[in-house]
């Protein structure tokens, strides 16, 4: 009698410890899968966030695009005249203008015309730039000289005065820093007898003793 109860209680116990290795075994696969859905739910999580940067980035590359502006700095001599233009999409906002003369900042277009013609009055029709703002697709006559009726001054090679306004043009350079809607900025150098060029800044300057005041 006492034989069989051991066998029993060794029976009872085999079958407590397979019950318990087959829980362990359990325990483990739980947790191996709860690993698995963690890694997979954070890449997905990943995946996610990448797909909103790229859209919001997308997003604002077409904004940019939307509103790109791109001013153009001219001259003409049938009649002397010097010209802006916004050939972009978007309005440009004009921060900053520098006017030289070979090389040499000046304060408006009376000194322009005093460098190339000399001293003395010298009449002319002008528009202000510093500070205005050029929607898309304007352009504007920035300074056209007179001559002294108060005419623009056509193209006529017997002209002196024609003739040497005609030869000084080529003398002025334009620097205007300007931005668009969205806060990008750029500044376009013009004139004289270099290809203008347009380069991206992340700010324009402010006002200073060397700044255009037209």
């Amino acid at each position: 009698m006492p034989l069989l109860l051991n066998l029993f209680a060794i029976r009872v116990d085999t079958q407590s410890a397979g019950d318990r290795i087959g829980a362990v075994t359990e325990e483990k696969a739980t947790r191996g899968a709860s690993r698995y859905d963690a890694v997979i739910a954070t890449l997905v999580g990943f995946c996610a966030l990448c797909v909103s940067g790229y859209t919001a980035y997308m997003r604002r590359q077409q904004v940019r695009a939307a509103v790109w502006p791109i001013l153009e700095f001219d001259r003409s001599n049938g009649p002397i005249r010097f010209t802006l233009a916004n050939k972009g999409v978007g309005p440009a906002i004009i921060k900053h203008v520098v006017v030289r003369v070979d090389d040499q900042p000046v304060k408006n277009w009376a000194d322009v015309l005093q460098k190339i013609l000399g001293p003395g009055y010298h009449p002319g029709e002008e528009s202000d730039m510093s500070g205005r703002v050029f929607a898309a697709g304007e352009s504007m006559n920035v300074f056209t000289p007179h001559d002294d009726a108060q005419n623009p001054i056509p193209f006529d090679k017997s002209n002196p005065l024609w003739a040497k306004l005609d030869t000084g043009r080529s003398r002025v350079t334009a620097e205007i820093c300007y931005c668009s809607t969205v806060g990008e900025c750029w500044t376009l150098r013009g004139g004289g007898l270099t290809p203008s060029t347009t380069t991206q800044t992340r700010r324009c300057s402010t006002a200073s003793a060397s700044s255009f005041q037209q």
